[in-house]
């Protein structure tokens, strides 16, 4: 992909997901997402319809008139957005492949983030750490998120979400809002998950192809893993074998719902055929009720 052409989309992005996190997510993420607590603002002369008890008694006292103290929430808030970069990231059979889905998901996450005036920062990883970007403000810094995800080509193949949760804790002390975006089909990540939900805020999305959940029966298929470059022949045709097929996948999506929901964390799943944006909806106003 030549500067231009990156430029071109870098550009579509930005105004398709900048639109959706302006016009429907920002009240939105406000409400799922609080603030550290309430600090003190003003005093301000009472007006009907105002909490008595918080009446400011001196202020009060000293002027003749009553007075109320105002608190305001506390809102700067870190999002911290952990993509995985595998091979197996790189794989659609509808529109999109799942990462230009999760590159979408995370522009839109990042908008609606700096218009609270909220930090974004970036980790992506493999079985390794590919690459991190520290939290910061600013439209150019959220342009830089993107263009990395449109760009980015990982060192590795492999998948390994324990040591993006592990790099997670190490770099960042204070809570954060941490998105760990993969399509989890990879084992030992239990104990990690466990340890970064009681830091942080810790929401995990499932993207998944319809393909990799149901095998169509069309005869004789050859098939390679991108992580391991295993090939193998599948008889599409057998009953039997789609049914493991079936199962296999599914066995990873209960495990990740399970993980998560024990660790007190949450988990969306998002099919590249349906729409990220009803997703989205259904777990910010989850999140805010």
């Amino acid at each position: 992909m030549d500067t231009g052409e990156l430029l071109r989309k870098v550009h579509r992005i930005e105004i398709k997901t900048k639109g959706l996190s302006k016009h429907i997510f920002s009240g939105e993420y406000h409400s799922a997402f609080k603030g550290r607590g309430m600090s003190f603002s003003e005093v301000r002369t009472y007006q009907f319809g105002d909490d008595i008890r918080s009446i400011d008694w001196n202020v009060t006292a000293r002027t003749g008139e009553p007075h109320v103290k105002i608190f305001e929430e506390e809102r700067e808030l870190t999002v911290m957005l952990l993509v995985d970069v595998s091979k197996s990231a790189y794989f659609g059979t509808q529109q999109q492949f799942k990462n230009e889905v999760i590159t979408e998901i995370c522009a839109v996450l990042a908008f609606s983030a700096i218009q609270n005036n909220d930090k974004v920062g970036l980790i992506l990883f493999s079985d390794r750490i590919e690459l991190y970007i520290p939290p910061k403000k600013g439209k150019s810094h959220i342009l830089r998120i993107i263009r990395e995800l449109l760009y980015f080509e990982p060192k590795q193949v492999g998948t390994d979400l324990k040591v993006a949760l592990e790099f997670l804790n190490n770099v960042l002390k204070k809570k954060s809002i941490a998105f760990l975006i993969s399509d989890f089909l990879t084992n030992s990540y239990t104990q990690p998950v466990r340890v970064v939900a009681k830091r942080h805020d810790l929401i995990g999305m499932c993207i998944f192809d319809p393909r990799e959940e149901t095998l169509p029966a069309v005869g004789m298929l050859r098939v390679a893993d991108p992580e391991t470059g295993e090939i193998r022949l599948l008889d599409t045709s057998d009953a039997r074998i789609r049914q493991a097929y079936e199962e296999r996948f599914l066995t990873y999506r209960v495990e990740a719902k399970r993980v998560f929901t024990r660790s007190g964390a949450d988990m969306m799943q998002v099919r590249t055929d349906e729409s990220y944006v009803r997703t989205l909806m259904r777990f910010f106003k989850k999140r805010s009720g």
